[in-house]
């Protein structure tokens, strides 16, 4: 029988409904709430067809089924955000003859038909009814928590097509199983269908039932974890997957292609074994596994090859850093012989020590490209604890390697260059001295064994090229200082800093800026100005962020302007840099009583003091200003000494130290001073002053006075010959055992000034006094 008519037609999505339904579903698309809300006020018929593509959110004709049912609206319900919740029932099987129209809502003309009478007699019928019967209480049996009613009622029934439509209501089929059940011709397809999904399930729920009991079999119910294991463990052996392994074969796998010593191995497989049959919720295992995997990591026998083309580390060093000759000849040395050796046997230890932004960090850097090695930087500032160098016992919660261990580990290598960097602040506390724990790492008689805490296995670091950077040895204690081959890295001198600052370090901030060096141009004399009166340094640290100032001033400008090229002169860097910072203090015009000009060393380079002495009438004292320390005081008073010591020979009455106060005061009182370099000076200072005799204004001296007048050595040399220079002296005391120093400093800095080496006080006052 067939029967057509016009019906509006609601899309769904995702979502097939069958004959005998009782359902509800959500529609917000217009169409199709417009469609709902005209049949409320008719017989309430709707066509429902599902969609193709479930996604697509656009009603498109094209994208439907042909095949759908027609239902009758029982309830309609209004929800929030214009969505209309509809309840319906499916009423018969209908297909799609025509489009009759797509707006504003969709309607089409409906053909309902009958399943074909498939050719069967009722004892195939009956034998289809048990068939899906048994395998509904056959796949109940498996999942128990699925039984309904609708069940219930299905074992109950007697007549194949109740069956079929009962049986595709209930089961979870997806939608598309469930259109292609809609669209069958006859019975005995609907019947094929169903029982293929009950088949499929059925032995879906028997594997997954097999697996459960053998889990079951092994494990306590109750442990979460190692049931999910086991699980996985189990799915893998049905699945055949061989390439997959518990954590402790694949230990296994990775100890086979460990380069190690026998006794390495060893330990390592011991430890597998025991990290196999510890339980996996044990605290033990979690510890041996982390204890395995820092084992594992070590390089043990790795090593990378090293280039030993002298000439290509030559290169290197001369491309990335400019001046320090005798820092690079000194490394040169080094590299040659580790080649001429095949990096065989103990390595001396380097240490660089100079200012800060020297460059000892970045040398270290270029040392290991000329060689091709791999580089490690080990930060040793403000390290208090020994177990930070030698690990942590593996008895503690939370143990981990010390520091040397982990760097290997990064490395991956075992011969890398490790940078040990601000050795000379080192700490300690009541966790012990970490520099003592060095003492071992640095002795290239004992790191072929250096034992790590944690690691509990000697650890060979012959084979790693350590250097060590510091900014003073003062700090660094006598046993740890002993073990390393000091690398003076001195300050920098003026035409130096031009030419780091013209070829290294504004190419480079230029770049890091987003600019090309035709957008930015600096002249000399502003470099130089820079240079002298933005920073006060020994290295170029400041000086490049000085660049980084105006290199960011230029980019702002260039973008609100429009300028192609900013010009940065002489005339124009107080536009970017604002008021120069600092002022040389230049030597005294005329010579003057009581003032002599001493030159000091600090940590950023040189500099000169203006000592000045008051003499006035008093009770015998002598007064100390300017934030003076303990050594400079006492070189005082050894000088005052020395004055009263030879006072006949000035023809100086023993009263006047009675009845005189004398006043020495270093400008610049809130700078604290130190050092037993400014004797000399003070002493001068004071006989000048009490002889009313002038001090040559263009002299500066250094040195150290004894109580009988004699001038001993002092260090530093190279900066405070350096400041005297800019200062624009023309004559510099030195003591005479440092003659040996400046043969070391270059024509550069001692061109233009008259050294004088000075053996005592005599030959001091000789060249200084008028």
């Amino acid at each position: 029988m067939t029967d057509r008519q016009i019906l509006p037609v609601i899309p769904l999505r995702g979502m097939t409904v069958l004959p005998g339904m009782i359902t509800h579903f959500d529609v917000s698309r217009e169409k199709s709430v417009r469609a709902i809300e005209q049949v409320m006020v008719g017989d309430r018929l709707v066509f429902l067809l599902t969609q193709k593509d479930a996604g697509e959110l656009e009603i498109n004709p094209d994208n439907m089924y042909s095949v759908g049912v027609v239902a009758q609206v029982k309830q309609l319900i209004q929800l929030p955000s214009n969505i209309v919740r509809v309840l319906i029932e499916a009423k018969d099987r209908a297909k799609l003859i025509e489009w009759k129209e797509t707006e504003p809502i969709l309607k089409a003309e409906i053909e309902h038909f009958e399943l074909e009478s498939a050719q069967m007699d009722e004892a195939s019928k009956e034998a289809m009814v048990r068939t899906l019967q048994e395998m509904v209480e056959r796949f109940l049996e498996l999942n128990p928590q699925l039984k309904s009613d609708a069940y219930k009622y299905l074992g109950e029934m007697t007549k194949l097509d109740e069956v079929l439509e009962q049986l595709a209501i209930h089961a979870s089929l997806p939608y598309t199983e469930k259109q292609v059940y809609l669209e069958a011709e006859n019975m005995s397809a609907q019947y094929e269908i169903l029982a293929k999904y009950l088949g499929n399930e059925i032995e879906v729920s028997r594997i997954k039932r097999e697996l459960q009991d053998k889990v079951k079999e092994k494990i306590d119910t109750n442990q979460k974890e190692y049931i999910l294991r086991e699980q996985m463990k189990l799915i893998r052996e049905e699945l055949g997957d061989d390439e997959t392994f518990s954590e402790a074969d694949t230990f296994m796998e990775e100890l086979k292609k460990l380069k190690a010593p026998k006794s390495v191995k060893e330990k390592i497989e011991k430890e597998i074994k025991r990290f196999k049959s510890s339980g996996a919720n044990s605290a033990e295992s979690s510890m041996t596994r982390g204890y395995i995997e820092v084992l594992l990591n070590l390089p043990w026998d790795k090593a990378s090859k090293d280039n030993r083309d002298i000439k290509h580390a030559k290169a290197v060093l001369d491309e990335e850093h400019y001046g320090l000759e005798q820092v690079k000849e000194r490394i040169l040395e080094f590299l040659a012989v580790r080649a001429l050796k095949a990096n065989k046997g103990p390595s001396p230890i380097l240490c660089l020590v100079g200012p800060p932004g020297t460059g000892k960090s970045s040398i270290a850097k270029s040392v290991a490209s000329a060689l091709g090695k791999k580089y490690v930087r080990i930060s040793l500032g403000g390290v208090r604890d020994e177990a930070e160098i030698r690990g942590h016992r593996k008895t503690y919660v939370g143990a981990m390697p010390g520091r040397i261990a982990n760097a290997l580990k990064q490395a991956g290598v075992k011969n890398p260059l490790m940078l040990l960097d601000e050795i000379d602040k080192l700490g300690n506390d009541y966790k012990g001295d970490p520099s003592a724990a060095l003492l071992e790492v640095l002795d290239t008689e004992q790191n072929t064994a250096f034992r790590d805490h944690y690691v509990e296995l000697p650890i060979d670091l012959s084979e790693v090229l350590f250097i060590v950077t510091a900014n003073t040895t003062q700090t660094i204690p006598g046993p740890l200082l002993d073990r390393m081959e000091i690398i003076e890295v001195t300050s920098y001198t003026q035409n130096e800093k031009e030419h780091i600052a013209k070829d290294y370090l504004l190419p480079k901030q230029i770049r890091r800026h987003g600019l090309d060096e035709a957008q930015l141009k600096i002249s000399i004399k502003a470099l130089k100005m820079v240079i002298a009166d933005y920073t006060r340094e020994a290295g170029v640290r400041n000086l490049e962020r000085k660049l980084a100032d105006i290199c960011r001033k230029a980019a702002k400008e260039i973008l609100e302007t429009g300028k192609k090229t900013v010009n940065v002169t002489e005339k124009s860097i107080e536009k970017y840099l604002g008021k120069p910072l600092y002022s040389i203090e230049y030597a005294n015009e005329a010579d003057e009583i009581g003032i002599v000009r001493g030159l000091a060393w600090t940590s950023v380079g040189g500099d000169t003091l203006q000592i000045e002495v008051n003499i006035m009438p008093g009770k015998g004292e002598i007064m100390l200003t300017g934030k003076l320390g303990e050594v400079m005081k006492e070189s005082a008073m050894t000088g005052l000494s020395y004055i009263r010591s030879i006072a006949p020979k000035y023809n100086i009455p023993d009263e006047f130290f009675k009845n005189n106060d004398i006043h020495i005061h270093i400008p610049e009182g809130a700078t604290p001073k130190d050092g037993p370099s400014a004797g000399i000076s003070m002493a001068t200072a004071m006989l000048s002053a009490i002889l009313k005799r002038p001090v040559k204004s263009s002299v500066a001296m250094t040195g150290e006075i004894t109580l009988r007048g004699r001038v001993i050595p002092i260090g530093g040399l190279k900066e405070k010959i350096l400041a005297a220079k800019v200062a624009g002296i023309k004559t510099v005391l030195i003591p005479a055992k440092n003659k040996r120093d400046v043969d070391d400093i270059s024509m550069e800095i001692r061109k233009g000034l008259n050294l004088i080496f000075v053996e005592n006080m005599e030959a001091v006052l000789k060249e200084a006094l008028n």
